[in-house]
């Protein structure tokens, strides 16, 4: 009975911690267009090796319509066989009634006569049923519906079947009387930006908590898991990654430690990504690889602007110590992105991860709550060992706070760059300053130093004394959430 059976997902595999479990019901949930038959495609393909045999039930639509419509999705009908039981078009011609079940004894009607026939035939080791929606409106009442639908299900799995079946559930006709009868409930729903899955029933099994991201494209569906951070964790040398800048090592006391998170806050325009990208060079010349995941500017830009300050980028592309990804935030949700990571840390290797920037993040995640999906993204990766380098922009240019958004709690570490107002009495300048505000594992050095971004590269200078720091607006170093 712990026999897995993939669902031909891996997502959902995952999900389910393994997969379906052999000779068991479930059902699939969901108003149309949620990618329920998309699901059932990938069930009947994964049926395991050799020459497995495949049933599609149709209740609904045509075997003619769901073969070309599996064709145009990417899956191989041919090696599936079709019980097709929907409406025929003579049937309205006649203006013939059609009824599958009476109250009298089902086993006896020629259209359950089919089903058994098919089954005892073929012997499938898996049957896909689609709809019993279409099932329930043509038997009498929701009793006969009930008793046909349990004993229908108990004779596929009785033969050895995994049973996968559909359900178009709406609060005006619920689906609870379908629940109770199988062995696992799958929900798919349309969410305001993306699709979502979720398990609410796995007998015999845990399963991961939903809801999932699901997204269907020309290559059929995909299962984004949430990620949980605890069900992850390495053991790693908490070593500590230099800036390779020896003044700015002062500040931090050496650097920054490895699983760490280190937000680095400011304004537009002050260089935040460029010091952050300082850091990823001097991992590269320890042999450690960084990817960089920027939602805010095209990937040619930040290597241009890498280039102008003597960042050896290219070769750090060349030699894959560094991978810089342009994502689109409308495009990628929170599940997609973290698993975009997960990927890349599992198969690549990956220790320092970048994300530019928070309010890029921020778009991804609409609708969503950005501090529960970024709390869970970091604590995943400084579970696994992995340093995290937040970039986050403040909307004002001079005043003085840690974030916009309530998310200072994630980090280890603060560094802040911002613009400061140098004079002496005749001349006013705007330079750079940058500092440290937080450091959980070590000391720091309380004070500001120059930031300069030179050509031939960034320059930490000394401590600086005799600034002005005008403030606009409120005056704080604490998040205010917005």
């Amino acid at each position: 009975m712990n026999q897995r059976e993939s669902s031909g997902i891996a997502g959902l595999d995952e999900v389910l911690s393994g997969g379906f479990i052999a000779g068991r019901s479930y059902l699939i949930s969901g108003p149309p267009g949620t990618g329920k038959t998309t699901i059932g495609w990938h069930f009947l393909g994964a049926a395991p090796e050799p020459d497995p045999v495949t049933l599609f039930i149709t209740f609904g639509e045509s075997e003619v319509e769901l073969r070309d419509n599996a064709r145009r999705s990417g899956f191989d009908p041919d090696g599936t066989v079709f019980l097709d039981l929907s409406p025929s078009s003579e049937l309205f011609a006649k203006s013939q009634t059609y009824d599958i079940f009476s109250a009298s004894e089902v086993e006896r009607e020629p259209t359950t006569r089919l089903i058994v026939d098919a089954v005892e035939r073929l012997k499938p080791c898996r049957v896909f049923i689609d709809s019993m929606t279409s099932l329930r409106y043509l038997t009498t009442d929701d009793q006969e519906f009930r008793r046909t639908a349990l004993s229908f299900v108990r004779f596929l799995v009785s033969h050895g079947a995994v049973v996968l079946m559909t359900s178009e559930s709406s609060p005006e006709r619920p689906d609870d009387d379908l629940r109770f009868l199988v062995d696992g409930v799958i929900e798919v729903a349309l969410g305001a930006r993306n699709r979502t899955i979720r398990v609410t029933k796995f007998r015999g099994s845990d399963f991961r908590s939903g809801p999932h991201t699901i997204k269907l494209d020309a290559s059929g569906a995909t299962v984004y898991p949430r990620l949980i951070p605890e069900r992850f964790g390495a053991s790693f040398d908490p070593s500590v990654l230099s800036s390779g800048l020896p003044a700015f090592d002062a500040l931090l006391h050496g650097g920054i430690e490895r699983g760490t998170v280190t937000l680095v806050t400011g304004p537009t325009g002050v260089g935040k990504s460029t010091l952050g990208m300082q850091f990823a060079n001097a991992a590269a010349m320890q042999g450690q690889r960084t990817a960089v995941y920027t939602f805010d500017e095209r990937r040619e830009t930040l290597v241009r602007r890498c280039r102008s300050v003597q960042i050896p980028v290219d070769t750090m592309l060349a030699t894959g110590t560094l991978r810089v990804l342009e994502l689109e935030a409308l495009r990628f949700g929170a599940d997609e992105f973290a698993n975009l990571v997960r990927a890349d840390i599992e198969d690549n290797g990956t220790r320092i991860v970048m994300i530019d920037s928070v309010s890029g993040y921020r778009l991804a995640v609409a609708g969503d709550d950005l501090v529960e999906r970024l709390h869970g993204l970091c604590r995943y990766l400084e579970n696994v060992g992995v340093t995290v380098l937040l970039i986050n922009e403040l909307q004002d240019v001079l005043s003085f706070r840690i974030s916009e958004t309530g998310i200072s709690y994630l980090a280890d570490n603060v560094v802040y760059v911002r613009y400061l107002e140098r004079s002496d009495g005749q001349r006013s300048e705007l330079i750079r300053g940058v500092g440290v505000l937080k450091k959980r594992l070590s000391g720091f050095e309380n004070t500001v130093r120059e930031f300069r971004i030179t050509p031939s590269g960034l320059q930490i200078g000394e401590p600086l004394v005799g600034i002005l720091t005008p403030i606009v607006g409120r005056d704080s170093v604490f998040d205010t959430a917005s």
